[in-house]
């Protein structure tokens, strides 16, 4: 018994063989329509609610060949058996060709074939059916991402012109110390951020930080860490004394350590930080889980500076060594987030750092020179976000 009860159309012109047919797919379950020529049939199809026709193929007025043709055109989905007592090749290669479902040759003897051919051709037609729901869906939901990557994509953007907006504009001293950044984000945001101020008309103070992570979290890290650290600079007079300069790079980790722990933003970030007594030449500076090492060129060479420290956001109660440089009349200082050790063409870490240091040596007189020596206009994508500092004077 067919309990879906579905509904099915014969279109014949021979009413005892038509009449016959309904009677045994109506005993099968089937709800079952009948019309005495084509044109009937059809009119009855437009009414809706078939979901298979039966024609016959030689009728008069209209035979099943242009029967089959108008379905097809009026809905290719409905699935249409002709059935024929001529059973001539040709015809059946026209109905085939037309999109018949089936073609039985009359009498049909035994009806369990036409039953059989009915099933296949639900089946299918259900199945086509739903391949087409699937596809309908799937075009919607693919149409629902494009327009909330379009969303997104305009929120990142926005989020970019934020980020830009808060990074410094190249800086040039009285003593003619200049200081300059380039950042290349792996994607929209980075977290790679830079910042550095002129404080007292003496200290020039300066970090590059990376915040673990990509995207917008990473750069939401950044945007808190400039308001804390211009904060800190502004209210509680960060390196803008002689105390602050021997000390205020650690304390300066020290306040953000803090802050990371009992905030729980689930980043930690790596960190140079240096200041420069532009009186003295002298620099202090930490090194917190930093790597590549800055490298200062002068007119003797280029070398790593020397230092060591752990990451910030990780571990307690952290203090880091505050180091000291006597910086030369000329020279150059060039810090670099570890995103560019992904673009070095060396394979293991010790041969990257000698490439740079190398490759450096005679090309790091400014910003320019270093983004060009290191090739960051011909990266079109890197797997982690580049952020270039350099602090020079005399070149």
């Amino acid at each position: 018994m067919n309990e879906s009860c579905r509904t099915l159309l014969i279109i014949d012109d021979d009413k005892p063989v038509r009449h016959s047919i309904a009677a045994f797919l109506e005993d099968s379950g089937y709800r079952v329509l009948q019309a005495a020529d084509g044109p009937a049939g059809l009119a009855r199809f437009a009414e809706g609610d078939v979901e298979l026709v039966i024609t016959d193929l030689r009728m008069p007025a209209m035979d099943g060949l242009s029967v089959l043709q108008s379905l097809h055109e009026k809905s290719v989905e409905t699935p249409v058996i002709v059935i024929s007592g001529a059973g001539v090749m040709s015809d059946v290669v026209s109905a085939l060709r037309l999109g018949a479902a089936d073609y039985l040759i009359k009498p049909v003897v035994d009806m369990a074939v036409l039953e059989h051919s009915i099933e296949k051709a639900l089946e299918r037609r259900d199945l086509l059916a739903q391949n087409k729901k699937y596809r309908e869906k799937l075009e919607q939901v693919n149409k629902d991402l494009r327009d909330n990557l379009r969303v997104l994509e305009r929120d990142q953007l926005a989020g970019r012109q934020v980020q830009r907006r808060l990074l410094p504009k190249p800086l040039t001293t009285p003593d003619g110390y200049s200081a300059a950044h380039h950042i290349a984000p792996s994607l929209y945001l980075s977290g790679d951020f830079v910042d550095y101020a002129y404080i007292k008309n003496r200290y020039l103070a300066f970090y590059l930080a990376d915040v673990s992570g990509h995207g917008a979290s990473s750069a939401f890290v950044t945007i808190w860490l400039k308001h804390l650290v211009s904060r800190m600079v502004r209210e509680e007079g960060l390196f803008s004394d002689d105390a602050s300069f021997v000390d205020g790079a650690n304390d300066m980790l020290r306040s953000i350590n803090r802050e990371l722990n009992e905030t729980s933003l689930n980043h930690h970030l790596t960190f140079f930080v240096g200041v420069i007594d532009t009186h003295t030449q002298e620099m202090r500076y930490v090194v917190a889980g930093h790597l590549p090492m800055p490298l200062l060129v002068t007119d003797e060479g280029a070398k790593f500076i020397l230092g060591s420290g752990k990451p910030v956001g990780i571990f307690h109660d952290v203090n880091w060594t505050v180091y000291s440089q006597i910086l030369p009349e000329r020279f150059s200082l060039i810090c670099f987030s570890d995103g560019v050790l992904e673009i070095l063409p060396a394979a293991t870490l010790q041969e990257k750092e000698a490439y740079l240091l190398e490759l450096l040596a005679q090309k790091a007189q400014n910003l320019e020179a270093v983004c060009d020596a290191v090739g960051i206009d011909d990266v079109t994508s890197t797997p982690d976000d580049i952020a270039i500092l350099t602090i020079t004077r005399g070149f």
